[in-house]
């Protein structure tokens, strides 16, 4: 038997052995199929990353300009700012003249209406985002000038808000609380707003992301407590990309060995590492309505790659044969899908960064955090190749023709899943 050939059915076995074989499969399958009820769950319950089109992400540098005053400068995106302001404080000339300045891209006029609307914007703002000082508010107002400009395809307007905070005695030292709720899912506008906030206030410098299920942040938080927040920020976003999940379990379906899991899983992290990294240093800003698209059609690539190997090799689908001398232990095919995934992580990379709204490092701090949000990302991508690679690895050894079932089963489902994204991202956009 050539090394690495699976395991057929010719030898003769026991009864007792067939039975206990039997049993082990069974478990096996057990197992895939609660796993499979899981991926059904989260296809009917998480949306897929490309809910990056339909979230906003609000920009806040906060900072002490003295002893009793705490400065933020803030990004909005321009036209739902105007949605937003124009619903809420029942402005509708603002929302109008806002709203044909911004179809006609003319900019100097964006920022010439914002500016005659403060007061409504100052309601608005002011109301959703809020700075305390020994847990007494800090009265707010907003600065002059506002600025509007592009960034990243979108128009942002920028709005400086002041918050002066009660005096303190001067023995005490009063942490900073700072919230916000801007562009809540409750206007319906926009799901899942993220402000991502640098700060440097009370002789702290760092990095905070905040959403609907945290608000608010102090500056007196630890150093970990703020990397654990992106830590979890990176876990919870793979596990509600249930497209992201779907291209890993493709990948694990389609390896034969463990040796090609740990290489693909590796290329994937460094290749979607790389493009993360350089979209958050402003490097790269590819449009999600190009990103999404290529991010599904990725999934059904790599579903289908194995599919087509199925369909070809038929039982030897899954038969590794190395030639001598052959590199890390894959053979040619093993080194081709290699580099598809490697390809493919780069544009998942850009989904990542995407979900953040993520495209230029405000400070070092943001930088670190980032990582940290990637770190995130790699130990679900890891808790996910050691729930689902064992048991395939198993089922493959104990009962083999099983397995490409189960494999091909797999993979198909999730190249359907691929291509219906593709269409309707594409539709979309």
């Amino acid at each position: 038997m050539i090394p690495g050939t699976p395991r057929t059915a010719s030898r003769r076995r026991s009864p007792r052995t067939t039975a206990v074989l039997a049993r082990v499969a069974a478990t096996v399958l057990g197992a895939l199929v609660l796993l499979g009820t899981v991926l059904v769950a989260l296809v009917g319950g998480a949306a897929p990353a490309s809910a990056h089109g339909f979230s906003s992400v609000v920009y806040a540098h906060v900072t002490s300009e003295d002893s009793g005053v705490v400065r933020a400068r803030l990004g909005l995106e321009y036209d739902l700012m105007l949605v937003s302001v124009g619903t809420s404080e029942h402005a509708d000339a603002f929302y109008r003249q806002g709203q044909a300045a911004w179809d006609d891209g003319d900019f100097p006029a964006m920022t010439r209406i914002a500016e005659q609307h403060r007061d409504t914007m100052a309601d608005y703002v002011l109301d959703r985002f809020s700075v305390t000082s020994g847990g007494r508010e800090c009265r707010g107002t907003l600065q002059q000038p506002m600025h509007v400009d592009m960034q990243d395809e979108v128009p942002y307007a920028e709005v400086v808000a002041d918050f002066r905070c009660p005096t303190t005695s001067a023995h005490t030292v009063a942490g900073h609380v700072v919230t916000s709720t801007l562009f809540p899912d409750s206007e319906t506008f926009v799901k899942d707003t993220k402000t991502i906030v640098t700060y440097a206030v009370d002789a702290q410098e760092g990095s905070a992301t905040l959403d609907a299920d945290r608000p608010s942040f102090s500056t007196e938080q630890s150093a970990g407590a703020r990397f654990w927040e992106f830590f979890q920020l990176g876990a919870e976003h793979l596990l509600t990309g249930i497209d992201h999940i779907l291209f890993l379990v493709a990948l694990i379906a389609g390896s034969r060995r463990l040796r090609e899991v740990v290489f693909t899983a590796s290329a994937f992290t460094i290749a979607h590492s790389i493009t993360f990294i350089l979209a958050a240093l402003g490097v790269v800003s590819p449009p999600s309505i190009v990103v999404e698209p290529l991010i599904a059609l990725s999934i059904a690539a790599v579903a289908g790659w194995y599919l087509w190997r199925l369909f070809r090799r038929r039982s030897h689908a899954d038969e590794l044969i190395v030639p001598d001398g052959g590199r890390f232990a894959l053979d040619r095919a093993g080194w081709t899908r290699l580099a598809v995934v490697f390809a493919f992580g780069l544009i998942h990379g850009l989904g990542f960064a995407g979900a953040l709204g993520i495209h230029e490092a405000f400070s070092w701090q943001l930088l670190v955090s980032l990582l940290i949000f990637n770190v995130g990302i790699e130990a679900v991508q890891l808790a996910i190749i050691v729930i689902v690679f064992p048991p395939l690895s198993l089922l493959r050894r104990k009962a083999h023709r099983a397995s490409l079932w189960v494999t091909g089963i797999v993979t198909a489902g999730v190249f359907v899943m691929g291509m219906i994204w593709f269409v309707e991202r594409l539709a979309a956009g």
